[in-house]
């Protein structure tokens, strides 16, 4: 990221106006954390700003993986945001590509500015201004330089922060990690962000259902030259009231498979639609095979939405990209 990028991001933040502050579909705790963090720091500052994600489920609400993150104050549903009033500024974080913002797209453009801040190398600049860092470990890393230099860490922000840190790093064990990153997640412990409340709750915590459909959709699993697959179909998943939100956890069970270098799951979103998740050991590039599929992500963790009829089919697509 070059200087510029900065000061033009730091100039479009400091400037008075409402900010919507929107995040991709179906947030994951980096993209959500990162957004009511800045929504906070933002607020504290006297701004107006409201914090907002579209979903897959037809009705709205907040993953219940991340309904301890400080900030619901701050949310508000996509029809309620885009009835509203138009905002001077739309900052986007976590969100590699414009129609990852789903219903909340027609943001962009009414609004005078759009900031992006994300970590994503595939991510397509889609904003006035752009402020990307590929090497950051988590969108949350970049927020925080940001929030340094907009408010006073407090307790909220910092467990928003935390938490994004702390699951795209895979609680510290991915290759992300870095001396800076330990020293970001003293900061934010200093500040008091509690390590074992948001463990506890982002993975120590599920249903009684859907830890019975993580056990089918593990006991299905099939290994085929090095890629281990399983689904977990629309109509199974609603059948039990469940969330897509609820099944995004299957991937790091897969994945942890010794024989594999590829892992895929593919959730069913609607009939006839899957999102298709897939991680890799490192020796395959999934961000590339995610973009050449319409999706995006990193080169060891990257998705796409397919739409066939089965998950076969949607497996098919990867192995057809794989060298």
């Amino acid at each position: 990221m070059t200087a510029d990028a900065w000061e033009s991001a730091r100039d479009l933040l400091s400037d008075n106006g409402r900010c919507v502050v929107a995040c991709h579909i179906n947030p994951d705790a980096d993209a959500l954390g990162s957004a009511l963090a800045l929504g906070l720091a933002l607020r504290s500052r006297g701004r107006e700003v409201v914090v907002s994600f579209g979903t897959d489920d037809p009705a709205w609400h907040v993953p219940d993986a991340l309904a301890f993150l400080p900030g619901h104050d701050l949310l508000a549903e996509p029809s309620t945001v885009l009835s509203g009033p138009t905002p001077a500024l739309v900052v986007t974080t976590d969100t590699g590509s414009a129609d990852r913002l789903g219903p909340l797209l027609p943001l962009l453009e009414r609004a005078d500015a759009v900031l992006v801040v994300d970590h994503h190398a595939t991510n397509t600049r889609f904003g006035t201004v752009n402020l990307i860092d590929i090497t950051a470990a988590s969108t949350t890393v970049v927020v925080a330089q940001l929030v340094h230099g907009l408010a006073d860490l407090d307790a909220d922000i910092a467990t928003c922060l935390y938490a994004g840190l702390v699951t795209d790093t895979g609680s510290f064990r991915f290759a992300a990690t870095t001396p800076d990153v330990h020293r970001l997640a003293a900061e934010l412990l200093e500040a008091g962000a509690d390590p074992v409340a948001v463990g506890r709750e982002l993975f120590d915590t599920a249903t009684f259902a859907g830890v019975k459909l993580l056990g089918t959709a593990v006991a299905r699993a099939c290994l085929e030259d090095g890629v281990i697959w399983t689904s977990v179909g629309y109509e199974e998943r609603t059948r039990l009231g469940l969330p897509i939100a609820s099944i995004e956890g299957v991937i790091d069970v897969i994945r942890t498979a010794a024989e594999v270098d590829v892992a895929v799951v593919c959730k069913g979103v609607a009939p006839g639609q899957w999102s298709v998740s897939m991680r890799s050991r490192g020796a395959t590039d999934v961000g590339a095979v995610a973009v050449a599929l319409g999706g995006g992500g990193h080169k060891l963790a990257a998705g796409f939405t397919a739409h066939v009829a089965t998950p076969e089919e949607a497996v098919a697509l990867v192995r057809a990209q794989l060298p």
